[in-house]
């Protein structure tokens, strides 16, 4: 009887171990740093009431100012059900507003609260030592260098 067992020859596997020269291994890494960094974050928002998908709505409100849902929905990689969904979350929570865009009355726009802006302060607040906690491993200037490479990785520079 012969058993199968893999030759010197057979290639490695994808994996998001240090080191791997698979072409997955960089898209594995991100995804798992993701998955790490959403599940500290919600644990900082958890507290406030809100999630995650919450958040980068309110980000984005606060960065451009009042938006269409349209937009926003682009701003945060949703689609039109799942942004209205949480701007009616919002809007329950007293965090933002639907308001209509003069000469369009299909379309609406959305606003920060007041209390939309305290809740974004108060969750930078309970998320700071959470985030330090995720580059506690990291050598001094680690962190600002990773924040730097992944901003030219998501939006890289066009192309001339």
């Amino acid at each position: 009887m012969t058993v199968d067992t893999p030759s010197e020859q057979t290639p490695s596997r994808a994996t998001d171990r240090p080191g791997d020269a698979s072409p997955f291994a960089l898209g594995l890494l991100l995804r798992r740093a993701h998955t790490r960094a959403a599940t500290v974050m919600a644990e900082a928002l958890r507290p406030l009431g809100i999630e995650l998908r919450h958040f980068a709505v309110l980000i984005s409100l606060v960065d451009r100012g009042p938006m269409v849902q349209r937009d926003l929905a682009q701003a945060t990689g949703s689609d039109k059900a799942g942004i209205m969904r949480v701007v009616d979350d919002l809007e329950r929570k007293g965090l933002a507003v639907r308001k209509s865009v003069p000469g369009d009355r299909r379309v609406r726009s959305v606003e920060i609260t007041a209390k939309g802006l305290e809740l974004f302060d108060a969750a930078h607040l309970a998320a700071e030592p959470l985030a330090e906690g995720l580059v506690a491993q990291l050598e001094p200037g680690e962190p600002e260098r990773l924040t730097d490479l992944l901003t030219r990785f998501t939006y890289p520079a066009p192309a001339e």
